[in-house]
């Protein structure tokens, strides 16, 4: 998520400078709304499990906890010895992290956000326990600068609805996998019809164009020459998400005005109930574990 000018929704999709922009500037607005953690959408609905939390932020940060552990359990299954691994769109970092802990791998990092890499700096730097395991750098996953067979396997958490051409991230993640790796993602499928007002206010909060149907998005996967291996719907997640980060911005509004000053809450505003309810009405959220032929 992040805070745009944007206008319409049928209008261009953000280039990747302009989504780094956007986390540069609120990044620290998205934390106090969504939570900390990561920044992606938390595993609300957890799998057979309830964890206490006294605060709905502390909530926010339990469930990112628990889907990026949900997913780096999934991604961890069948991979060799000391593998090499890509987090795209490793926003500040703990994911990686994560990863690296729970492979025993070693973990590349990538992010179009200046400010989210010095976050990774910090977060790595206090990490002395995965001895040069994990590296984070500037990179965008439409245009990776890395050679082709050269990871094990890859995720990407909420990176690929900001994308402006998903097909061309999907050929690109193809391109660096090994013979047999895997790509684990999470995206957005536009559910119904387009309702304008709030397909509006998701792409400029997200910054992002707007969600496709899902179908789009398994013909893009099949023509860029992956085949999947599993599909998990996690919508229920989404939609608490958007309540949750509605609430807490009513909630923290004078402190996000302070923060970021008259014009940045004039222009979020009217943005967050149209949000709320497409987050709740309009779209699902979706796992997917994507298999690179062996040959």
């Amino acid at each position: 998520m992040a805070v745009t000018d944007s206008s319409a929704s049928s209008g261009p999709a953000p280039a990747p400078e302009e989504v780094g922009a956007m986390y540069d500037r609120f990044g620290d607005l998205l934390a106090m709304v969504l939570g900390r953690s990561a920044l992606h959408v938390g595993m609300f609905v957890p799998h057979g499990e309830r964890t206490a939390a006294t605060t709905l932020l502390g909530l926010s940060d339990l469930a990112q906890d628990r889907q990026t552990e949900f997913l780096a359990d999934i991604l961890a299954e069948g991979l060799p010895p000391d593998p090499r691994l890509l987090d795209i769109g490793c926003g500040t970092g703990g994911p990686a992290l994560h990863l690296a802990r729970r492979t025993g791998g070693r973990v590349t990092g990538i992010t179009v956000s200046r400010e989210q890499l010095a976050r990774c700096g910090e977060r790595l730097t206090a990490a002395t326990d995965l001895d040069g395991r994990v590296d984070f750098a500037y990179g965008d996953v439409m245009r990776l600068d890395h050679a082709d067979d050269t990871y094990d396997a890859a995720w990407s958490i909420d990176c690929f609805p900001h994308l402006s051409d998903r097909p061309a991230g999907l050929r690109e993640v193809r391109r660096v996998l090994r013979p047999g790796g895997h790509l684990l993602m999470t995206e957005f499928a536009r559910r119904g019809t387009d309702i304008a007002p709030e397909t509006e206010a998701f792409t400029q909060l997200w910054a992002s164009p707007p969600p496709t149907p899902f179908a789009t998005l398994l013909g893009e996967v099949g023509e860029a020459g992956f085949h999947v291996v599993r599909v998990q719907n996690m919508t229920a997640n989404v939609a608490l998400c958007g309540e949750l980060m509605y609430v807490l911005y009513q909630e923290r509004r004078d402190e996000i005005e302070q923060r970021f000053g008259k014009e940045a809450v004039a222009h979020t505003d009217p943005l967050m109930e149209p949000f709320r309810a497409f987050c709740r009405d309009h779209v699902d959220y979706y796992l997917l574990l994507l298999g690179k032929p062996e040959i």
